[in-house]
């Protein structure tokens, strides 16, 4: 079975172009699901069948796993035991009949957008005493609200990726899928701030091109970014508890209350389907509900 995980691994890294995340998590899942199958007696690929697969995904259920996490694994065993057989390592398909299980789709929290303005102006002040981490944290926050990026874009970053004169930002985003995203004004001030104040007193000799750079001088770590907005946000009050992908959700919420056309946010974004996008449409339109009820005088 070993054999056979490496193989697609290597399978879905290079000729799908899934992400490093992605890789890991299939990994991850399959090996998980190897171990499953070998307590109950499966030795071999061709001993795995429906009944063991169903048995496995069962077990994750009990075990308190998310409907999104066991969609992926299911997606994840699906797609193995297709390539399995087209590569000729088994005779018959047993997760072609396996169901993925429906993921419900939960608003995402987000801030207002008086509460980003508050989540700004605090990253700022924090900026004002020149220290280079506290500058190039500003810098972070502000494109990381102004574009909606992953922070695993962000971090990947490099010094020729970024068009100051345009305030445009080339990303690398899922399935090596790249894109340009435009930043306003802010972003752009708290950019040239870090680049040209901060990032030089980072710098080391292994920096290379990257941008945002941590303590020691390498590229920054995407642990460090999280860890960084959870810590800005604890340092306010009243504010929800967001990781960075909450500053994306703000990011796409509030381009769409402010009038941006939905295709536009899904190439922002780089969302693959309109659908994911028009997930923010929901989250508007509930804020528009709750803000009615308290308003409107015959609500």
């Amino acid at each position: 079975m070993r054999i056979g995980l490496d193989r697609f691994i290597q399978y879905v890294e290079l000729e799908l172009g899934r992400s490093e995340n992605t890789v890991k998590a299939y990994r991850k899942d399959l090996e998980n699901l190897f171990a499953f199958v070998q307590e109950l007696g499966c030795s071999q690929l061709a001993d795995i069948g429906i009944v063991e697969l169903r048995g496995w995904l069962a077990a994750q259920r009990t075990a308190g796993l998310s409907s999104a996490t066991l969609a992926r694994r299911a997606t994840a065993i699906r797609l193995f035991f297709a390539w399995a057989v087209n590569s000729e390592l088994i005779s018959h398909d047993p997760a072609s009949a396996l169901v993925i299980p429906k993921v419900s789709k939960k608003l995402p929290h987000v801030l207002q957008q008086n509460q980003a303005a508050e989540f700004m102006e605090r990253a700022a002040t924090r900026a004002d005493d020149d220290d280079p981490v506290h500058i190039r944290d500003r810098a972070i926050l502000e494109l990381l609200y102004a574009t909606g990026i992953r922070v695993g874009e962000l971090v990947g970053i490099d010094i020729h990726d970024i068009d100051q004169s345009r305030k445009t930002l080339r990303v690398l985003g899922k399935g090596n899928k790249e894109r340009v995203v435009p930043f306003g004004a802010q972003a752009n001030i708290a950019l040239s701030l870090y680049l040209d104040q901060a990032r030089p007193k980072l710098l080391h000799s292994n920096s290379g091109a990257a941008v945002f750079l941590g303590a020691r001088g390498k590229r920054i770590d995407q642990r460090v970014v999280r860890s960084m907005v959870t810590a800005v946000l604890a340092s306010l009050s009243g504010m929800p508890e967001l990781t960075p992908h909450g500053l994306r959700h703000s990011a796409a919420t509030h381009l769409i209350e402010g009038g941006a056309d939905i295709r536009m946010v899904q190439e922002m974004l780089g969302h693959a389907s309109l659908s994911t996008t028009q997930l923010y449409t929901h989250v508007s339109m509930d804020r528009l509900k709750a803000v009615f009820d308290q308003a409107h005088p015959r609500a």
